[in-house]
């Protein structure tokens, strides 16, 4: 008999982060990834990675047993990137969109890979500057993760307010607390994918994308939920990337929560109401345009509620699986972020209050290393 613990045993984590490399003097971002990989490829292996932007750098966590794990292994990971940088004169930098450089002025990473997709997506591609936190919650069944997949999609909306970080782009005040996803909606296979009757559905889908000429893998579906194509995850790419480490290992344990949650209803047979793509898309431009400050739709009473209270009810509605998890204190600080705000909250406190840009990205660069070791020793490094 599988005991509650050997349950939760599953649900693994792993952790992507996407930084902007940012010169401290100018505020703009800097195409410098390839003076920093070698090096960084030397300490970190492959969990350090260029993107199609030469001016953003990726980092991400082994395979975590619990939010624990997964928490020293993304500030480690803030820490040797920082030292890294800093030692080309350089900082990084975690929001959505840099607040004023331009997509224009950056390079592309020159790899086969990434030159086929700009072949392939012209200037949608070359003007992706965006950055974004993807958290993977292993889940071993692939059927299951299917069904998982069918209910969570309702919830995402919900996590992407509490991680907007991108309300300015090229210098301008978008008006949006998530800019950032409206920059990545322009990108085909994107947003809320519907939901699939079985995963021998969904598997028809990708084998007739390839099949058509329409896409080579998998990995070209980029939805803000997906069945990766190669790990045995769900992998949830629907967030900014939040700026303090804090945030994104709360959100990292939320979605292991909802995972969880969600299995254990279905465990019991009990199901989620399917809402089809266009009525969670309203929820989710809610979530772009007014992050935390807004309303989404309750489509099961029909209603309109503050986003604060729903999240509130997920936290409730989790509540009975995050001990089992190991993760109540990481799960208890997104009432802290429901109290203070999000990133994009706190870069337009800044704009306004000193109506500087570049006072944004000096606030950007502090908080992006906040709990985080601001240099790492060379003997530390070495043992990393």
């Amino acid at each position: 008999m599988r005991t509650a613990s050997s349950t939760f045993e599953q649900f693994t984590l792993g952790i992507e982060e996407e930084f902007q490399i940012v010169d401290p003097h100018t505020r703009e971002l800097r195409s410098h990834v390839s003076e920093i990989l070698e090096e960084g490829r030397m300490l970190l292996g492959e969990q350090v990675k260029p993107e199609i932007i030469q001016s953003m750098i990726e980092v991400g966590t082994g395979v975590c047993a619990d939010i624990q794990e997964a928490r020293t292994d993304i500030i480690k990971l803030r820490g040797v990137l920082s030292t890294l940088v800093r030692k080309q004169g350089l900082m990084i930098v975690a929001a959505g969109t840099h607040p004023f450089s331009h997509w224009q002025d950056q390079k592309i990473y020159g790899n086969a890979r990434y030159e086929s997709i700009v072949e392939e997506n012209q200037i949608i591609a070359r003007s992706l500057l965006t950055f974004g936190l993807h958290v993977h919650v292993g889940i071993p069944n692939p059927e299951r993760a299917i069904q998982i997949m069918n209910a969570i999609r309702y919830l995402l909306p919900h996590v992407l307010a509490l991680s907007t970080s991108s309300p300015f782009w090229l210098g301008v005040h978008t008006g949006l607390k998530s800019y950032r996803s409206e920059v990545f909606a322009r990108f085909p296979r994107t947003g809320i994918p519907d939901y699939f009757d079985s995963r021998g559905s969904f598997e028809h889908y990708v084998e007739l994308l390839v099949n058509t000429g329409c896409i080579d893998d998998g990995k070209k579906i980029y939805w803000d939920v997906r069945p990766h194509p190669v790990f045995p995850t769900l992998e949830f790419r629907i967030c900014d990337i939040p700026t303090r480490v804090d945030d994104t290992i709360a959100i990292a344990a939320l979605f292991q929560a909802m995972v969880a949650k969600v299995n254990k209803l279905l465990d019991r047979n009990l199901t989620f109401r399917l809402h089809h793509k266009m009525l969670i898309e309203e929820n989710k431009w809610r979530a772009v345009r007014y992050g935390l400050d807004g309303k989404m739709i309750d489509f099961g009473k029909g209603i309109e509620v503050p986003v604060r209270e729903l999240i509130r009810e997920l936290l409730e509605f989790v509540d009975d699986v995050v001990d089992d998890l190991r993760s109540r204190k990481e799960i208890r600080h997104i009432r802290t972020i429901l109290d203070r705000g999000t990133s994009a909250d706190e870069q337009l406190r800044v704009w306004r209050e000193t109506e500087d840009i570049n006072a944004v990205v000096d606030r950007l660069i502090e908080l992006t290393m906040e709990n985080v070791p601001r240099e790492i020793t060379p003997r530390a490094l070495a043992e990393v």
